[in-house]
């Protein structure tokens, strides 16, 4: 996979005047890095901290160095909140990465996992496990989210390519809202026939809430290694994100980049999904927030994708907390209220684009 060397600018077609802008910014991508890193932090703080049992930050710290398995407070944190924080932390990044990734790749402004079916393609999956293995593991359940993630996708990809006048990024949305919309009644279907609609419902809502140190150990490796792959194929996506032409034109092999990125998609949205259930938009805001503050140079775009990616749904758990206690709104929720006002505006300003 060759890649650019002496791109140094792109031209924004729909910015007054044509004008240059710089591919990336640095010094902008670091400070976002730190500043987002600092955020995080404080909103793990909180995220322990805030329940239906409030927890002075002293105790957190004490139950983090200092752990007193006879005291109930340290077992909270350790058992219940700490888990469930990082397993946000994680699939907000997974999440977001999932986002930029897809939209690079298709240069769809539109695509996110959900957007593309990759995330209704695991929640069918994970429907037909329940409904057929009732018995299945947390392994088998990430494994089941893993095929329907990648179902999805491959459905979405065949339906644009196969279609006339080939994939377009109007073709490839079109196609992902049909084949979702399809997948996510068939589950709904599978899930009342076979009277497993109530566990399903987590899934559809989407939440961390249930999430434990077992979860967080199987989506280590999936996140990590789909992260991996990312970096690796960063800058190439970069060049494919300025236009296939240009990206053959210098030597990439483009189906060898997507085949890549397909794969880290389905890695990261397949974990997150089978740890927190069809969690929507982060995929679709945070890339777009990102490029906005650092370019679109990829090798800055999917880290700092990955902690904003972290810092919402973190902060978007803690208003799920705090919105009706003691009860719990699905996080899900949350992430609509932001994301269906942001998708709509896209949507506008692409058909202005027209």
């Amino acid at each position: 996979m060759r890649s650019y060397r002496n791109i140094h600018h792109i031209n924004s077609g729909d910015e007054p005047g044509n004008e240059q802008r710089p591919l990336s910014r640095p010094l902008l991508a670091i400070s976002v890095l730190i500043g987002g890193i600092v955020i995080l932090l404080f909103g793990a703080a909180l995220s322990v901290a805030l329940g239906a049992a409030d927890i002075k930050l002293g105790t957190v710290w004490d139950a983090l160095f200092h752990f007193d398995s006879k005291n109930t407070a340290h077992q909270i944190i350790q058992e219940l909140r700490l888990p469930r924080t990082v397993g946000a932390a994680l699939v907000g990044a997974c999440l977001a990465v999932s986002g930029a990734v897809m939209q690079g790749m298709t240069r769809n402004p539109l695509a996110s996992p959900e957007i593309m079916s990759v995330t209704q393609g695991s929640t069918f999956a994970i429907a037909i496990a329940f409904a057929f293995f009732p018995g299945v593991s947390s392994v088998g359940l990430m494994m089941w989210s893993f095929a329907g993630a990648g179902f999805g996708a491959a459905i979405v990809f065949a339906v644009g390519m196969f279609s006339k006048g080939g994939l377009t990024p109007v073709k490839l949305a079109l196609a992902g809202t049909a084949v979702g919309t399809f997948l996510s009644a068939f589950s709904s279907a599978i899930g009342i026939h076979f009277d497993v609609a109530r566990d399903m419902s987590f899934w559809y809502a989407g939440g961390i809430a249930g999430t434990k140190w077992l979860s967080i150990k199987l989506l280590l490796p999936a996140a990590a290694l789909g992260l991996a792959l990312v970096f690796f194929i960063a800058r190439s996506i970069t060049v494919l994100s300025l236009g296939e032409e240009l990206a053959k034109g210098l030597g990439q092999y483009t189906k060898t980049v997507k085949a890549l990125g397909i794969i880290s998609v389905v890695l990261l949205t397949g974990a997150a999904v089978s740890v927190a259930g069809a969690i929507g938009f982060i995929g679709l805001i945070i890339p777009h927030i990102t490029r906005f503050l650092v370019g679109v140079d990829y090798r800055w775009i999917i880290p700092c994708s990955a902690i904003l990616g972290a810092v919402l749904l973190i902060y978007a758990d803690i208003a799920a907390r705090m919105v009706n206690p003691p009860f719990e709104t699905p996080v899900g929720a949350v992430t609509a209220l932001v994301g269906v006002p942001f998708f709509l505006y896209l949507a506008r300003r692409e058909r202005r684009g027209l």
